[in-house]
């Protein structure tokens, strides 16, 4: 049975990959998700707002230096990476070097300006290919949708002039044509698409009269937007497609394969479950192939697509007419 996947041009044992989070924190951690049968490791990100905060100290420190000894000044060696920036890149470093199985650099970025060194810095260190995990939520009204849609397309087109490494971008779903944006990401050079990001959703807490920020574990529910759009651009990108919410048993990988999902990426089942989990969903594939007589992925990856040469639109919308025919039919039955 080969369960063997391709993402962004990279081999991997197996089409499941752990994506970003506080697993790969440490490099025991990194190990354990190695040697759980992952296909591949998203390393936890390296936060725009680390970079920043670091770089305001170091600034604050030079010009209080400046009032009374500014000949202090030239004992200050040449900027390199700070504080969390260069523990993280460090991490990064040791994790590629020890592990068997391709390790993704994830940049959490909000803005063009600096990135690009920072996406080199992660080639040099042994990155396998970076993840773009763009987190631009326009909460002004003044922020257009093009100006948006602009932002992510500059920013991988930064990026990728940079470096040699394959570059995702980690999409959330909120764009008025998604399927525009994918094409316009395409044309732009990613060499990936991961879908979706999940954003926080705060709640407010009405006895302590203040917001209460959070994100919790995703569930299999949420991962059928992510499907219905990876069915729909099957075939129409270039790009390596990732499925990457809702997962938590083998039968919710299936489902993205089938829907024409490259690799299925998943965080919220390994907190869940444990990092062995990921092996169990593994095995849960190669079972179920076993069972339908697939060989590879390949016999039945997009089998269950919308990306043939019908029109996506009219097939959406057949399904959607047909699903609440189906629910009122359900509602009007024998009480």
């Amino acid at each position: 049975m080969n369960i063997e996947a391709s993402y962004m041009g990279l081999r991997l044992k197996s089409p499941v990959v752990a994506s970003a989070s506080s697993l790969s924190y440490t490099l025991d951690g990194v190990r354990r998700l190695a040697a759980s049968g992952v296909g591949a490791i998203v390393m936890h990100s390296l936060f725009e707002e680390e970079i920043t905060g670091e770089a305001d100290r170091r600034a604050r420190l030079l010009e209080a230096g400046t009032e009374s000894y500014a000949e202090s000044l030239s004992y200050f060696p040449e900027p390199t990476p700070q504080g969390a920036s260069k523990r993280h890149l460090d991490l990064l470093e040791r994790a590629a070097s020890l592990s068997d199985v391709p390790v993704i650099g994830s940049l959490n970025a909000t803005a063009p300006g600096g990135w690009v060194a920072h996406a080199q810095e992660m080639e040099s260190a042994g990155a396998a290919g970076i993840e773009l995990n763009v987190y631009m939520l326009p909460a002004s009204p003044q922020d257009g949708g093009r100006s948006v849609e602009a932002r992510h397309v500059e920013l991988l087109q930064m990026v990728k002039s940079a470096v040699r490494v394959p570059v995702a971008v980690k999409l959330g779903p909120f764009f008025s044509s998604i399927g525009e944006v994918a094409a316009m990401l395409d044309a732009a050079g990613a060499d990936g698409l991961v879908l979706f990001a999940r954003f926080v959703h705060p709640d407010i807490d009405p006895e302590l009269m203040r917001i209460v920020p959070g994100i919790g574990l995703s569930s299999p529910f949420e991962s059928r937007l992510s499907r219905t759009w990876i069915s729909l651009l099957r075939g129409k990108v270039r790009a390596s497609i990732a499925g990457a919410t809702g997962v938590d048993q083998a039968e919710d990988v299936i489902k993205y394969l089938l829907a024409g999902a490259d690799v299925v990426m998943t965080a919220s089942s390994l907190l869940r479950h444990g990092p062995a989990h990921a092996q169990e969903l593994v095995d849960g594939v190669s079972a179920w192939m076993a069972r339908k007589g697939f060989q590879s992925l390949a016999d039945f990856r997009g089998m269950l697509s919308g990306s043939g040469d019908g029109d996506g639109a009219a097939e959406e919308r057949a399904a959607y007419v047909d699903a609440l025919r189906a629910a009122n039919a359900k509602s009007q039955g024998p009480w």
